[in-house]
């Protein structure tokens, strides 16, 4: 039972993202309990993302949960228009994943983790490619990695101390 679908709501000013929720069986005497997980990508739209994870024995405080979780998470992510600043990498666990800043009107070219992860943040214009595991959890992961790797040109100027115009 566990589902691909991204569902997107804004609550104030964060959009949240489910990425994907698992159901989970246990045994008992009287029949299955369930509980659910869910992963959640939050973010304002404005270069501002993070990632939750949440556990219930119910759908939506599992959701609830991701959310708050994911609020508390946020990193800050430099852009450069409606793209990134320059091409990056990130990995996490078997997952590894290649952002590249596009042109005004390319859209976002990502899969359904990725993706969550790049409109959450407001990125408008990127192309990306994951290569190795497609589990949804170490994509996102993988996608926030890189995102943090991520250096403005006046901020890589600072740290070098030229001028790179």
């Amino acid at each position: 039972m566990a589902t691909d679908a991204t569902r997107e709501s804004t609550r104030g000013e964060l959009i949240d993202k489910v990425v994907k929720i698992r159901r989970c069986a246990a045994v008992v005497k009287g029949g299955r309990r369930f509980s659910f997980t869910a992963l959640v990508v939050v973010g304002d739209g404005k270069g501002r993302v993070g990632w939750g994870y949440g556990k219930a024995n119910e759908v939506p405080p599992a959701v609830e949960k991701a959310i708050k979780d994911g609020a508390r998470s946020m990193i800050e992510v430099p852009m450069t228009g409606t793209t990134i600043p320059h091409t990056v990498k990130g990995h996490f666990g078997a997952a590894q994943v290649v952002l590249v800043p596009a042109m005004p009107g390319t859209g976002v070219i990502a899969g359904s983790a990725v993706r969550a992860v790049c409109e959450a943040c407001g990125i408008r214009d990127i192309l990306t490619k994951s290569f190795g595991s497609t589990n949804p959890h170490n994509l996102v992961k993988a996608a926030i990695s890189a995102l943090k790797e991520l250096r403005a040109q006046s901020e890589v100027e600072r740290l070098r101390g030229v001028s790179l115009t």
